[in-house]
């Protein structure tokens, strides 16, 4: 073997330059080539879209992409099927090793009972935003005779009425009942019988009844135009309430009178 000869100051020099040039090429080539390939190799699997597929799905995706999965959370969305993917991670398109796993978040199959807060006395838009942070929705907004103007006197859900500490499956749609400012007591029929079609209208908007089946058919006994008969079928006996149809005959033909 070659030996390098140390007996000048030269020579030693020669012999620490090429220690150093030895420990240079190591030193990079373990840091720039060794470890990014060992630590690099195999990185080559792009992650799949896992989001809103079902359970069955996800697995054969996940098997044809030589990773694993493993889920980490279980939440229920309302507007989602059950047993979905809500999200993952790492996310979809990134680059990972063969083998690696996914982390899942899954949709459950039954949403868990939330409290029913308090929403009589409220707005609709206060109860609104009640529902919504207790993970509930607004269902059909009713009016109802009732003094209280816009607001909610009553709540119902799943068919039936509700009162405020109930649980109920989160994502449950709440009906609201709201007041309309209208006084739920009984009136005395007027009698519209002789009185033109015309003021028959006006009273009826003014007592907040309505005006139900019209039907035009001639009469001697009074003149055109007038009311001669008038009925109920939401009345009880000669009493209306707030809301109440009633139906007028009038003299003369619906042409006439338009």
């Amino acid at each position: 073997m070659a030996q390098i000869p140390t007996q000048t100051k030269k020579d030693l020099f020669t012999h620490i330059a090429i220690l150093a040039s030895l420990f240079l090429v190591l030193f990079f080539g373990f840091f720039f080539v060794y470890l990014p390939w060992s630590t690099h190799h195999g990185e080559t699997i792009k992650v799949p879209n896992l989001k809103g597929l079902s359970a069955d799905k996800m697995e054969e995706l996940i098997d044809a992409s030589d990773l694993t999965y493993e889920v980490s959370d279980c939440t229920y969305t309302a507007d989602k099927p059950p047993l979905t993917v809500l999200s993952q991670y790492p996310l979809p398109n990134a680059l990972v090793k063969s083998g690696r796993k996914i982390y899942i978040t899954i949709n459950s199959e039954t949403p868990p009972t939330i409290k029913l807060p308090t929403l009589v006395g409220l707005s609709v838009r206060s109860a609104e935003q009640q529902l919504f942070i207790a993970g509930l929705r607004k269902g059909i907004v009713h009016e109802v005779n009732d003094p209280r103007v816009k607001e909610v006197i009553e709540v119902q859900a799943l068919g039936r009425k509700i009162e405020a500490g109930a649980s109920i499956p989160k994502g449950t749609m709440v009906d609201l009942y709201i007041g309309n400012g209208m006084a739920n007591v009984d009136m005395e029929m007027p009698d519209f019988v002789g009185k033109p079609m015309d003021e028959v209208t006006i009273i009826l908007a003014g007592m907040n009844l309505k005006v139900g089946k019209v039907v035009y058919e001639a009469n001697e006994a009074f003149p055109a135009g007038t009311v001669f008969k008038q009925t109920c079928a939401t009345c009880e006996g000669t009493s209306v309430k707030p809301g109440d149809l009633i139906d007028l005959w009038v003299v003369g033909g619906e042409d006439e009178n338009q």
